[in-house]
Protein backbone atom coordinates (compact mmCIF):
# COMPACT_ATOMS: atom_id res chain seq x y z
CA UNK A 1 0.00 0.00 0.00
CA UNK A 2 1.82 3.09 -0.99
CA UNK A 3 1.71 6.57 0.68
CA UNK A 4 -0.70 8.08 -1.06
CA UNK A 5 -3.44 5.61 -0.86
CA UNK A 6 -2.70 5.30 3.36
CA UNK A 7 -3.09 9.28 3.44
CA UNK A 8 -6.82 8.88 1.88
CA UNK A 9 -7.55 5.88 4.20
CA UNK A 10 -6.53 7.99 6.83
CA UNK A 11 -8.96 10.95 6.14
CA UNK A 12 -11.51 8.43 5.64
CA UNK A 13 -10.92 6.52 9.16
CA UNK A 14 -10.08 9.77 11.48
CA UNK A 15 -12.87 11.72 9.86
CA UNK A 16 -15.26 9.36 11.20
CA UNK A 17 -13.46 8.23 14.54
CA UNK A 18 -13.65 12.04 15.22
CA UNK A 19 -17.48 12.13 13.98
CA UNK A 20 -18.91 8.95 16.15
CA UNK A 21 -16.33 10.69 19.55
CA UNK A 22 -18.52 14.23 18.71
CA UNK A 23 -21.89 12.71 18.51
CA UNK A 24 -21.12 10.36 21.99
CA UNK A 25 -20.16 14.02 23.87
CA UNK A 26 -23.30 15.63 22.50
CA UNK A 27 -25.42 12.32 23.15
CA UNK A 28 -23.63 12.55 26.71
CA UNK A 29 -24.59 16.45 27.11
CA UNK A 30 -28.02 15.62 25.99
CA UNK A 31 -28.86 12.74 27.91
CA UNK A 32 -30.58 14.51 30.87
CA UNK A 33 -34.00 14.71 28.61
CA UNK A 34 -35.79 11.39 28.34
CA UNK A 35 -36.32 11.50 24.31
CA UNK A 36 -33.03 11.20 22.09
CA UNK A 37 -32.20 14.38 20.44
CA UNK A 38 -30.48 14.98 17.45
CA UNK A 39 -29.21 18.84 17.65
CA UNK A 40 -28.59 20.70 14.67
CA UNK A 41 -24.48 20.55 15.09
CA UNK A 42 -24.40 16.52 14.52
CA UNK A 43 -25.62 17.08 10.62
CA UNK A 44 -23.95 20.32 10.32
CA UNK A 45 -20.86 21.57 12.30
CA UNK A 46 -20.04 17.34 12.46
CA UNK A 47 -20.27 16.46 8.87
CA UNK A 48 -18.14 20.03 8.37
CA UNK A 49 -15.55 19.10 10.45
CA UNK A 50 -15.52 15.61 8.81
CA UNK A 51 -14.56 17.27 5.64
CA UNK A 52 -11.91 19.73 7.40
CA UNK A 53 -10.21 16.20 8.26
CA UNK A 54 -10.42 14.22 5.38
CA UNK A 55 -8.92 17.97 3.86
CA UNK A 56 -5.94 17.95 5.76
CA UNK A 57 -4.56 14.74 5.03
CA UNK A 58 -5.15 15.15 1.68
CA UNK A 59 -3.58 18.26 1.13
CA UNK A 60 -0.57 17.12 -0.41
CA UNK A 61 -1.90 14.63 -2.75
CA UNK A 62 -3.29 17.56 -5.84
CA UNK A 63 -7.02 16.17 -5.94
CA UNK A 64 -8.84 17.44 -8.58
CA UNK A 65 -12.26 18.84 -7.92
CA UNK A 66 -13.77 15.61 -8.90
CA UNK A 67 -11.91 13.15 -6.75
CA UNK A 68 -12.45 15.07 -3.85
CA UNK A 69 -16.10 15.00 -4.29
CA UNK A 70 -15.93 11.34 -4.74
CA UNK A 71 -13.79 11.01 -2.04
CA UNK A 72 -16.38 12.57 0.37
CA UNK A 73 -19.38 10.86 -1.62
CA UNK A 74 -17.26 7.77 -0.25
CA UNK A 75 -16.83 9.17 3.26
CA UNK A 76 -20.10 9.41 3.78
CA UNK A 77 -21.43 6.41 2.77
CA UNK A 78 -18.67 4.83 5.28
CA UNK A 79 -20.49 7.49 7.86
CA UNK A 80 -24.18 6.00 6.74
CA UNK A 81 -23.13 2.17 7.45
CA UNK A 82 -21.57 3.08 10.75
CA UNK A 83 -24.45 4.96 11.81
CA UNK A 84 -26.92 1.95 10.53
CA UNK A 85 -24.73 -0.61 12.20
CA UNK A 86 -23.98 0.99 15.22
CA UNK A 87 -26.74 3.86 15.99
CA UNK A 88 -29.35 1.68 14.62
CA UNK A 89 -30.86 4.13 12.05
CA UNK A 90 -32.88 2.76 9.55
CA UNK A 91 -32.11 3.07 5.93
CA UNK A 92 -34.93 5.47 4.64
CA UNK A 93 -34.08 7.42 7.60
CA UNK A 94 -30.58 7.27 6.12
CA UNK A 95 -32.00 7.83 3.04
CA UNK A 96 -33.43 11.52 4.34
CA UNK A 97 -30.41 12.81 6.27
CA UNK A 98 -27.71 11.56 3.31
CA UNK A 99 -28.77 15.04 1.46
CA UNK A 100 -27.76 16.99 4.43
CA UNK A 101 -24.31 15.20 5.31
CA UNK A 102 -23.35 15.59 1.93
CA UNK A 103 -24.09 19.05 1.73
CA UNK A 104 -22.04 20.01 4.94
CA UNK A 105 -19.24 17.31 4.39
CA UNK A 106 -18.61 19.04 0.73
CA UNK A 107 -18.54 22.23 2.54
CA UNK A 108 -15.95 21.29 4.72
CA UNK A 109 -13.67 19.42 2.07
CA UNK A 110 -13.17 22.44 -0.03
CA UNK A 111 -13.64 24.84 3.00
CA UNK A 112 -10.54 22.86 4.31
CA UNK A 113 -8.33 22.97 1.16
CA UNK A 114 -8.59 26.53 0.91
CA UNK A 115 -8.27 26.73 4.42
CA UNK A 116 -4.71 24.22 4.33
CA UNK A 117 -2.92 25.97 1.42
CA UNK A 118 -3.10 29.42 2.95
CA UNK A 119 -0.66 27.97 5.86
CA UNK A 120 -1.80 30.54 8.18
CA UNK A 121 -2.48 28.30 11.60
CA UNK A 122 -4.13 31.06 13.21
CA UNK A 123 -6.65 31.14 10.84
CA UNK A 124 -7.04 27.52 11.12
CA UNK A 125 -7.44 27.26 14.41
CA UNK A 126 -9.50 29.76 14.75
CA UNK A 127 -12.16 28.50 12.34
CA UNK A 128 -11.99 24.99 14.09
CA UNK A 129 -12.36 26.48 17.98
CA UNK A 130 -15.56 28.29 16.44
CA UNK A 131 -17.21 25.59 15.00
CA UNK A 132 -16.46 23.60 18.36
CA UNK A 133 -17.82 26.57 20.40
CA UNK A 134 -20.79 26.49 17.98
CA UNK A 135 -21.21 22.55 18.44
CA UNK A 136 -20.86 22.99 22.68
CA UNK A 137 -23.07 25.61 22.97
CA UNK A 138 -25.88 23.30 20.33
CA UNK A 139 -25.45 20.34 22.26
CA UNK A 140 -26.40 22.74 25.77
CA UNK A 141 -28.69 24.42 24.73
CA UNK A 142 -32.69 23.36 24.93
CA UNK A 143 -34.56 21.80 21.60
CA UNK A 144 -38.40 22.37 21.48
CA UNK A 145 -40.15 22.33 18.10
CA UNK A 146 -43.76 21.65 17.21
CA UNK A 147 -45.76 22.27 13.88
CA UNK A 148 -49.05 21.43 12.93
CA UNK A 149 -50.31 20.07 8.99
CA UNK A 150 -53.62 20.98 7.58
CA UNK A 151 -55.02 18.92 4.23
CA UNK A 152 -58.54 19.53 2.56
CA UNK A 153 -60.49 17.81 0.19
CA UNK A 154 -64.06 17.61 -1.06
CA UNK A 155 -66.15 14.48 -0.85
CA UNK A 156 -69.54 14.08 -3.02
CA UNK A 157 -71.48 12.72 -0.07
CA UNK A 158 -73.28 14.16 2.83
CA UNK A 159 -71.38 14.59 6.56
CA UNK A 160 -73.55 11.76 7.58
CA UNK A 161 -72.20 9.54 5.18
CA UNK A 162 -68.49 10.72 5.75
CA UNK A 163 -68.83 10.72 9.75
CA UNK A 164 -68.53 6.82 10.01
CA UNK A 165 -65.89 6.90 8.25
CA UNK A 166 -63.92 9.34 9.24
CA UNK A 167 -64.42 7.06 12.85
CA UNK A 168 -62.86 4.07 11.79
CA UNK A 169 -62.68 2.23 8.34
CA UNK A 170 -61.59 -1.09 6.77
CA UNK A 171 -58.39 -1.73 5.30
CA UNK A 172 -56.87 0.35 2.63
CA UNK A 173 -56.55 -1.39 -0.68
CA UNK A 174 -55.38 1.47 -2.88
CA UNK A 175 -51.92 1.18 -4.07
CA UNK A 176 -49.34 3.50 -2.85
CA UNK A 177 -48.66 6.57 -4.25
CA UNK A 178 -45.98 8.83 -2.35
CA UNK A 179 -42.35 7.25 -2.91
CA UNK A 180 -41.56 6.88 0.47
CA UNK A 181 -44.21 4.93 1.50
CA UNK A 182 -43.06 2.75 -2.09
CA UNK A 183 -39.77 2.17 -0.97
CA UNK A 184 -40.93 0.95 2.68
CA UNK A 185 -41.44 3.64 5.39
CA UNK A 186 -44.86 2.37 7.05
CA UNK A 187 -48.06 3.89 5.57
CA UNK A 188 -51.34 3.81 7.11
CA UNK A 189 -54.14 1.46 6.27
CA UNK A 190 -56.67 1.09 8.85
CA UNK A 191 -58.17 2.07 11.96
CA UNK A 192 -60.58 0.43 14.17
CA UNK A 193 -62.48 2.13 17.38
CA UNK A 194 -63.68 0.91 20.99
CA UNK A 195 -67.16 3.23 20.96
CA UNK A 196 -68.89 6.02 18.82
CA UNK A 197 -68.47 8.28 21.94
CA UNK A 198 -65.87 11.10 23.52
CA UNK A 199 -63.20 9.09 25.55
CA UNK A 200 -63.05 6.14 23.02
CA UNK A 201 -60.06 4.46 22.14
CA UNK A 202 -59.34 4.46 18.50
CA UNK A 203 -56.09 2.73 16.89
CA UNK A 204 -54.59 3.62 13.76
CA UNK A 205 -52.94 0.49 11.97
CA UNK A 206 -49.91 1.01 9.80
CA UNK A 207 -48.70 -1.40 6.68
CA UNK A 208 -45.89 -3.11 8.37
CA UNK A 209 -48.44 -3.57 11.85
CA UNK A 210 -47.50 -1.03 13.77
CA UNK A 211 -50.01 0.51 15.84
CA UNK A 212 -51.04 4.29 17.00
CA UNK A 213 -53.24 4.53 20.22
CA UNK A 214 -55.74 7.42 20.28
CA UNK A 215 -58.31 8.70 22.64
CA UNK A 216 -61.21 10.50 21.28
CA UNK A 217 -61.46 13.98 22.96
CA UNK A 218 -63.85 15.93 20.92
CA UNK A 219 -66.48 13.73 19.05
CA UNK A 220 -69.22 16.20 17.91
CA UNK A 221 -70.79 13.67 14.95
CA UNK A 222 -70.80 15.11 11.60
CA UNK A 223 -68.22 17.56 12.67
CA UNK A 224 -65.62 17.65 14.65
CA UNK A 225 -63.63 14.34 15.87
CA UNK A 226 -60.31 15.02 17.82
CA UNK A 227 -58.16 12.60 19.03
CA UNK A 228 -54.81 12.77 21.24
CA UNK A 229 -52.05 10.21 20.67
CA UNK A 230 -51.80 8.19 23.95
CA UNK A 231 -49.05 5.03 22.38
CA UNK A 232 -47.35 5.34 19.52
CA UNK A 233 -44.30 2.83 18.35
CA UNK A 234 -40.72 3.26 18.07
CA UNK A 235 -39.58 2.68 14.65
CA UNK A 236 -36.17 3.33 13.56
CA UNK A 237 -37.00 5.16 10.55
CA UNK A 238 -38.99 8.04 11.41
CA UNK A 239 -40.83 7.68 14.48
CA UNK A 240 -37.77 7.77 16.80
CA UNK A 241 -37.56 11.07 15.90
CA UNK A 242 -40.98 12.75 16.02
CA UNK A 243 -43.95 12.34 18.19
CA UNK A 244 -47.44 12.64 16.68
CA UNK A 245 -49.06 14.46 19.62
CA UNK A 246 -52.81 14.51 17.86
CA UNK A 247 -55.24 14.53 15.07
CA UNK A 248 -58.23 15.70 14.42
CA UNK A 249 -61.06 15.58 11.36
CA UNK A 250 -63.15 18.74 10.44
CA UNK A 251 -66.43 18.31 8.80
CA UNK A 252 -68.10 21.20 6.64
CA UNK A 253 -71.43 20.78 4.65
CA UNK A 254 -71.45 22.49 2.14
CA UNK A 255 -74.94 22.51 1.56
CA UNK A 256 -74.86 20.86 -2.01
CA UNK A 257 -74.76 17.42 -1.04
CA UNK A 258 -71.02 17.59 -0.26
CA UNK A 259 -68.81 17.56 2.15
CA UNK A 260 -65.28 19.67 3.09
CA UNK A 261 -63.29 17.57 5.11
CA UNK A 262 -60.33 18.49 6.92
CA UNK A 263 -57.57 16.57 8.13
CA UNK A 264 -55.05 17.79 10.98
CA UNK A 265 -51.86 16.81 12.76
CA UNK A 266 -50.12 17.88 15.49
CA UNK A 267 -46.43 17.00 15.67
CA UNK A 268 -43.25 17.17 17.85
CA UNK A 269 -39.37 17.49 16.60
CA UNK A 270 -36.34 15.82 18.10
CA UNK A 271 -34.32 16.29 14.80
CA UNK A 272 -32.51 19.53 13.94
CA UNK A 273 -32.58 21.59 12.16
CA UNK A 274 -35.85 22.30 12.04
CA UNK A 275 -35.45 23.84 8.26
CA UNK A 276 -34.60 20.61 6.79
CA UNK A 277 -36.28 18.24 8.50
CA UNK A 278 -39.69 20.01 8.97
CA UNK A 279 -39.71 20.00 5.31
CA UNK A 280 -39.65 16.27 5.37
CA UNK A 281 -42.22 16.04 8.41
CA UNK A 282 -44.67 17.76 6.38
CA UNK A 283 -43.84 16.02 3.34
CA UNK A 284 -44.74 13.11 5.18
CA UNK A 285 -47.61 13.94 7.63
CA UNK A 286 -49.37 14.93 4.41
CA UNK A 287 -48.91 11.83 2.49
CA UNK A 288 -50.16 9.93 5.15
CA UNK A 289 -53.37 12.50 5.86
CA UNK A 290 -54.30 12.28 1.65
CA UNK A 291 -54.01 8.40 1.93
CA UNK A 292 -56.22 8.28 4.73
CA UNK A 293 -58.59 10.90 3.34
CA UNK A 294 -58.53 9.74 -0.03
CA UNK A 295 -59.68 6.43 1.37
CA UNK A 296 -62.10 8.00 3.01
CA UNK A 297 -63.40 9.96 0.19
CA UNK A 298 -63.90 6.76 -2.18
CA UNK A 299 -65.55 4.34 0.06
CA UNK A 300 -67.97 7.66 1.05
CA UNK A 301 -68.55 8.10 -2.45
CA UNK A 302 -69.75 4.40 -3.00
Amino acid sequence: MNSRTIQILKGFIISNFFAVGLIGISKYLLSKGGQPTFVFSEFVIIPILMGMICAWFWKDLNLPGRKRALYACLDIFFALTFSYIFLGEGVICLVIVSPLIFGFLMLGVFVGFKLFKRHDENLNVSVIAILIFVFVNDSLSKHNYQNMVSDTITIHAPPAKVWKNVVAFEKIKQENKYWLFRIGMPSPMQTTVTGYYKGAGRKCIFSNGYTFGEKIITYDETHDLTFDIVDQPRDPEIMNHIDILRGQFLLKDNGNGTTTLTGNSWYKLYVFPTWYYDIWAQSITRNVHLRVMEHIKQISEK
